[in-house]
């Protein structure tokens, strides 16, 4: 893996004209907010000598780093197994200039099965709920691994710092107020990868997506932060890279919860002014001062 510390995604902002209302007064000034566009993914499949495009998904994401997106994604949902099913990701340029920068294709190695009854959805992600439209959990259970190892221990301390750290990367946030963050950290606490988006989803494929390229899943000595709620879907994204720790800023989900539970992830929520609430995993956790769960 390449520098600690790295903050995948550099996320856009643009200028906006605003009307800022405080204490009765108007004041016209200039604003800066969050990049959202639409980014379609694509699976190419050779089929003899002839590329055949099949479309996967549009999502609603923040410009920046979309190959790792891309690749993420098609991880996570388990439309690919390993970085060795990906024989190449770029924009695509089989269409207008003007789209090419919200266009992804992800060509497929020779050999790799894929389904295009079973994966071509044509599914809309919105930036707020992740992929929408699934018929039923049973297509993403199908993809999740088993569970997951046991091990490591972090402790309480390294934890309650991981915010912090967080948002010292947090930029655009910073600017603008509007981008979700994942951020995975080793047992120390130290930041290894950090990814800022309009969808938390985006963010946490694009960072799967960076390892998974770099050959570095499944992440069995990582924990994985994310500004906002734990929501069923991020579970499953960390639990398909393995990532055995879980931890939001915000609460989870009873579904988060369970599937937490049941596929043996620790799954931290609140962590937040120096407290956070352990759902599952406690096992994972040093709450002592020798370092014991």
């Amino acid at each position: 893996m390449s520098a600690r510390g790295e903050t995948r995604g550099s996320s856009r902002s643009l200028p906006a004209g605003v009307v800022s209302v405080e204490g009765g007064a108007a004041t016209h000034r200039s604003d800066e907010i969050a990049a959202e566009e639409p980014l379609e993914i694509r699976v190419v499949t050779i089929d003899g000598a002839q590329p055949v495009s099949h479309g996967i998904a549009v999502t609603m994401r923040t410009p920046g780093h979309d190959r790792e997106l891309a690749a993420g994604f098609l991880f996570t949902e388990g439309i690919v197994q390993s970085a060795d099913a990906i024989r190449k990701v770029s924009h695509c340029v089989a269409v207008a200039e003007t789209a090419r920068q919200n266009v992804v294709s992800v060509v497929l190695a020779p050999g790799t099965p894929f389904d295009p009854e079973r994966f071509t959805r044509n599914v809309y992600t919105s930036s707020s709920c992740g992929v929408c439209g699934k018929t039923s959990l049973d297509m993403v259970r199908v993809a999740m691994p088993g569970r997951l190892r046991p091990g490591p221990v972090f402790r309480a301390e390294t934890l309650l710092g991981l915010p912090r750290s967080l948002g010292e990367r947090q930029t655009v946030f910073a600017r603008t107020g509007g981008l979700h963050a994942a951020a995975l950290f080793d047992p120390s606490g130290q930041l290894i990868l950090a990814s800022e988006d309009v969808g938390r989803h985006n963010a946490m494929d694009k960072i799967v997506g960076t390892l998974l390229m770099r050959r570095k899943l499944p992440a069995h000595d990582a924990v994985v932060l994310v500004s906002g709620r734990a929501s069923y879907e991020l579970v499953q994204k960390a639990l398909m890279a393995g990532i055995p720790v879980l931890a939001a800023v915000g609460a989870p989900s009873s579904l988060a919860v369970s599937l937490s539970e049941e596929l043996g992830m620790t799954l931290v929520g609140f962590l937040r002014d120096s407290r956070f609430n352990i759902y599952s995993g406690e096992e994972r956790i040093a709450l002592t001062a020798d370092g014991t769960p």
